[in-house]
């Protein structure tokens, strides 16, 4: 059995379209003489997605939109086991990062000179997996935050907002959803699952879609509405989209996509990303507060 490792770090395979075809970013250090992937360690309480987003706008400039999982690499270094987690990534903006001792030069290549250029077999292998991977879109499921008791609630439960806790807990997700780039969300109409989007909602200013379907008092009496209506949004996945639920709802939400249920803890993200044919992989993420 392999050890947990000590080190955990997070990057990307940034690709974009250029005029002479599909290029891939990385960056130059020269205390180590090499071409790499952009990534890094993370930060106190940070989730992985989170990680990888900074790190790539820290060591290139790229404001980048997570997609595809792709598969990380295990090696040791001196202080032990280290693991490092890529997704594939696209460019949302860019921006002139100037050379410092940690980055010397950030490039972009065509696909077969990042191949030739970057220096660990490794890192080769992830580019290589990231070029052949199939277009996706990203699908979160959230389960809302942590709620005000329902004993200590006595008017319409739909009504019942967030607790103290389940308010940070959305505040926390603002930076895992935008990891993914989300541009819809799609929740319950009962109150404690707008307001776990409320803050994201908020800072990219866009709008909550909102469904009686969702919410537990429908479901209960109409399970085949609340299929439907994921059946519906997968079939019309066109942009990275978040939609927050009820565990009770869940099982019926992941059966309207064809996907097996899976429980979740308040404000656990699950990341789902279908391609054409179909579900490519999915991520779990839970809650650090």
């Amino acid at each position: 059995m392999s050890k947990k490792p000590k080190i955990v770090s997070a990057g990307g395979v940034v690709l974009r379209e250029h005029t002479d075809g599909l290029q891939v970013l990385l960056i130059h250090r020269e205390r180590y003489d090499d071409w790499s992937l952009p990534k890094g360690k993370g930060e106190a309480d940070e989730l992985l997605p989170e990680t990888a987003v900074r790190e790539i706008r820290e060591e290139t400039g790229v404001a980048a939109r997570l997609g595809l999982r792709l598969p990380s690499v295990r090696y040791k270094v001196g202080k032990g086991p280290k693991a490092v987690h890529y997704w594939r990534s696209a460019v949302l903006s860019q921006r002139p990062r100037r050379p410092d001792h940690e980055v010397s030069a950030v490039k972009w290549f065509p696909v077969d000179k990042a191949l030739e250029k970057v220096t660990y077999p490794d890192e080769r292998a992830v580019i290589e997996a990231a070029v052949a991977a199939p277009p996706t879109n990203a699908l979160l499921i959230v389960r809302h935050a942590k709620a005000m008791q329902r004993k200590h609630w006595s008017g319409d439960d739909r009504k019942r907002r967030l607790s103290g806790r389940g308010r940070g807990q959305a505040e926390r997700l603002v930076d895992v959803l935008a990891a993914f780039g989300i541009e819809r969300l799609v929740s319950s109409a009962s109150a404690r699952c707008k307001e776990t989007l409320k803050p994201y909602a908020k800072t990219q200013k866009i709008g909550i879609e909102t469904y009686d379907q969702l919410t537990e008092e429908s479901a209960a009496k109409n399970p085949k509405a609340v299929r439907k209506l994921m059946a519906e949004l997968l079939k019309n996945l066109d942009c990275p989209t978040a939609v927050c639920g009820h565990r009770p709802v869940l099982p019926e939400m992941y059966a309207g996509l064809g996907v097996k249920d899976k429980p979740m803890v308040v404000s656990e993200v699950r990341a789902l990303h279908f391609g054409p044919d179909g579900l490519v992989t999915m991520e779990t993420f839970k809650p650090t507060a």
